[in-house]
């Protein structure tokens, strides 16, 4: 187990360049910000020349890999960092320098136990991107196919393991200090961190997800989802067919080869809910960069290494809530909320629904470019805050999700009305979903599986309460200390001399 003091010591480094970006600026003005983190931050910037304007990405990006990812996971969250920050957060650009191509060879030969020359008759030793996390090289298998080749960069897991301890051990510091950090639930936030930083790094995890992705979109015949090569995936390499498109980034480019902007935005918009609302499994990196146009007129997605999960009663609530806010009926989305336990049960359910008014009526209607997506998520965490609501990291991952789903719809076609484009599909899901066969069929099943778990129920009963002079079940143990008062100070010692050290290192460095 590490030791506070490393922890603190990997804060404060980490601090020092966040410090120097401007980037704890925000933490020690917001009056939430509980005390000992907001005295840390100012530990933290000892001695730094501060600049007026923060830059969150530049800051995370010179922290390293592992620092990126997270920042991409904190843009999800203008809740917990503000708003400014989670915009800027979501300009990270996730690329680094390559890895020489000779550590890369060895990592492919080693991940699937064969020579490169037996599974490839030809490889580019160039990368045509190099992430955080992994590259990929463009290649030719001994059959012909063209393909790409993912790799993961050597030492990441190392590097990431370090990190998302730290991280860990400090949510649960802040979660331990009560009012609204626990409210935001930090330690939900580095867990689901975690799951999506697990799955990253085993690409057969990656692998697993397009495949999956690709047999739910056999019904969009507009979305395109390549193929996984599994003979030559593994743990560290996954390889899967090769798109030749155009990115959207490009939209020069997608003029000139004649696409259709107006229907690729339509197809994204479906794309997502058919992903998000019909199946539940989503694509939760669809930016730009990771879609391409096909000649053929279809829209391909890659990097599957972010996918978000809904459960099919939360997919109910979801698509209740977006028609309810396409329609109108405020009182019926607040409605959903309780149902749901999103809202604490002793608030006012009227009340509730007049909130959501405020929010929704200035902008159902309105075309995407007479949005401001920013002043509507202000009013939604406005909303959260005043009734105390625990964060969802699950919604907020399909929140995020929706929002960047936006901007490309947008940036295709800045005339798409989103509420009018998702509204046929959603009316037509939930008159399936909510119609009164399906409901009487839901209901058979409930009963069916609580008829068939009694028995399991009485065990647990049995297990929870033993018979008199049995011996009682063990305990649950915490996973993190906590720092008690009275190792505050041995730890706060050790944090100014680190800052100290910080400090007096920058200043020699100029």
């Amino acid at each position: 187990m590490t030791a506070p003091a490393i922890h603190i010591w990997r804060l404060l480094k980490w601090g020092r360049v966040l410090a120097r970006h401007g980037a704890l600026r925000g933490i020690e003005r917001d009056p939430l910000t509980p005390t000992p983190v907001r005295r840390l931050a100012k530990l933290a910037r000892f001695g730094a020349r501060v600049p007026k304007s923060p830059t969150y990405a530049d800051a995370f990006q010179e922290i390293g890999p592992a620092a990126i990812k997270f920042g991409q996971a904190l843009a999800t969250r203008p809740d917990l960092v503000g708003e400014e920050a989670a915009h800027d957060l979501a300009l990270l650009q996730d690329s680094l320098p390559p890895a020489p191509f000779d550590q890369i060879r060895a990592s492919i030969e080693q991940a699937l136990e064969r020579p490169i020359e037996e599974l490839f008759s030809e490889i580019d030793p160039v990368p045509v991107g190099a992430a955080s996390i992994a590259q990929v090289h463009r290649a030719i298998t001994t059959d012909g196919r063209q393909v790409a080749v993912k790799v993961l960069r050597p030492g990441i897991e190392e590097e990431f393991a370090k990190a998302l301890d730290t991280y860990e051990w400090a949510a649960a510091q802040a979660e331990a200090m009560g009012g609204e950090a626990a409210r935001l639930r930090p330690r939900l936030v580095v867990a689901h961190f975690r799951q999506w930083t697990m799955r990253e790094l085993d690409l057969r995890r990656e692998a697993a997800s397009a495949s999956e992705l690709r047999e739910g979109m056999v019904a969009e015949s507009g979305f395109f989802v390549p193929q996984i090569d599994w003979k030559r995936s593994a743990r560290r390499v996954m390889t899967m067919e090769w798109i030749d498109g155009i990115k959207l980034t490009d939209r020069d480019a997608l003029i000139a080869a004649g696409h259709d902007l107006k229907a690729l935005a339509a197809t994204l918009v479906r794309a997502f809910l058919r992903q998000a609302v019909v199946d539940g499994f989503f694509h939760a990196d669809l930016h730009q960069g990771n879609l391409f146009a096909l000649p053929d007129g279809r829209l391909a997605a890659i990097d599957f290494g972010i996918m978000g999960r809904v459960d099919r009663q939360a997919r109910v609530w979801l698509a209740e809530i977006l028609y309810g806010l396409i329609t109108g009926n405020y009182r019926r989305v607040a409605e959903i909320h309780f149902e749901a336990g999103y809202v604490p049960p002793h608030h006012n359910v009227a009340e509730f629904a007049t909130a959501l008014r405020a929010v929704g009526e200035p902008i159902r209607g309105l075309p995407v470019k007479d949005i401001s997506v920013a002043q509507m998520l202000d009013g939604l965490f406005t909303i959260t805050r005043d009734f105390d609501m625990p964060t969802q990291p699950h919604l907020l991952l399909l929140q995020k999700t929706m929002v960047m789903e936006e901007g490309v719809a947008t940036s295709l076609d800045p005339d798409i009305n989103m509420w009018k484009t998702s509204e046929p599909f959603l009316r037509e899901w939930l008159r399936s979903e909510l119609g009164p066969e399906h409901i009487v069929a839901d209901r058979l099943v409930r009963d069916f599986r609580t008829l068939a778990g009694l028995p399991e129920l009485v065990r647990r009963i049995e297990a929870r309460y033993p018979a008199a002079g049995a011996a009682p079940p063990a305990p649950p143990l915490p996973d993190i200390v906590v720092v008690q008062p009275y190792r505050i100070g041995r730890y706060l010692l050790t944090a100014i001399i680190a800052a100290a050290a910080g400090a007096g290192a920058m200043f020699l460095l100029g």
